[in-house]
């Protein structure tokens, strides 16, 4: 499948307020504040999906809908089961009932590569550069449809070799606009870790996507990267795609979300604007336990992680008797 006629323009800066943003934030305004909301034009849908591991059950969502055009952010603290529902979507797992569809087509049992070959790709929170091939060779890896991928036509350079000029191409100019053109012939093993995040969102362009689907973008990444990785995500929205991230960095879910959906225990359990979610007292709950009185927006969810730890090491929870 290749969408030419609908690629992003790479070479077009996006404006700070671009039509796009207004578009989402138009059709959020009347959504109702609650799990499981209906969008008025919903890309991603998944109903009644539930995933147990042994007694154990990680995800069970009754009810979530992605707008069209809009960034969404997927929040909880940890253990909540927001990576593994993204796995669950996009096909790296396969719940125990439920379904979910994009664009109006189930992908109930549908393999990973072929979500992504629908337009529907993700990234990593541990990135997937293959470290010993070259920047270069990991973009050309993203892009669907290779005629020399055909192990016959393979033996036959003539009937590959104008298709993979025209994929290094539009790899280069993904690059370019990554600022990591100078990185081209380096093995991916030698970028840093913010380097790598930049090279998967620059790699999973290269399908052509209408929905990118981030995990923890902003971890590992040292300070000096994040702006521009915010810019990035941003800037997807900004060409027409529709964005999905899980995050615990605050600051960037106010920055760039237009919509938010709080999962806890394997559950929804808020969905709203930033900020209406962030005063949420069910949010607060799940997220700050005792501390009622703190403002959730102030406050750093990895130092939260890091209490909770030191709390429990001192005061070890009793095992409940079956």
């Amino acid at each position: 499948m290749t969408r030419d006629d609908d690629s992003p323009d790479m070479t077009a800066v996006p404006e700070a307020d671009s039509a796009y943003k207004q578009q989402a934030l138009a059709a959020l305004a009347t959504v109702a504040r609650e799990p499981g909301a209906s969008k008025p034009d919903a890309i991603l849908t998944a109903g009644g999906v539930r995933r147990r591991f042994g007694g154990l059950v990680a995800v069970d969502v009754d009810r979530l809908e992605v707008q069209r055009g809009s960034i969404t952010a997927l929040i909880g603290p940890n253990g909540a089961g927001k990576t593994t529902f993204f796995n669950l979507l996009t096909g790296f797992d396969q719940p125990d009932q439920g379904d979910w569809a994009f664009n109006g087509g189930s992908l109930r049992k549908m393999q990973a590569y072929k979500i992504a070959r629908l337009g529907m790709v993700r990234t990593f929170q541990l990135t997937k550069a293959l470290s010993r091939l070259t920047v270069i060779e990991n973009m050309r890896l993203g892009a669907t449809d290779q005629a020399g991928e055909n192990v016959f036509r393979a033996v036959l350079p003539f009937l590959w070799r104008g298709q993979e000029r025209q994929i290094t191409g539009q790899a280069d100019q993904i690059l370019a606009y990554f600022k990591l053109d100078t990185k081209r012939d380096d093995f991916a093993g030698s970028l840093s870790g913010g380097q790598r995040k930049l090279l998967e969102m620059a790699r999973a362009l290269m399908v052509q996507p209408e929905m990118v689907m981030l995990d923890e973008p902003m971890a590992g990444v040292n300070p000096a990267l994040k702006q521009s990785l915010l810019g990035h995500v941003k800037a997807l929205r900004d060409r027409g795609m529709t964005v999905l991230f899980v995050e615990h960095d605050m600051d960037m879910v106010r920055d760039v979300a237009d919509w938010v959906v709080v999962m806890a225990q394997g559950q929804i359990i808020a969905e709203g604007p930033p900020q209406s979610v962030m005063a949420d007292d069910r949010v607060i709950d799940a997220y700050l336990g005792a501390h009622h009185d703190t403002d959730l927006s102030t406050m750093d969810v990895h130092e939260l992680d890091l209490e909770e730890a030191a709390e429990l090491a001192t005061h070890p929870r009793e095992e409940h008797q079956q």
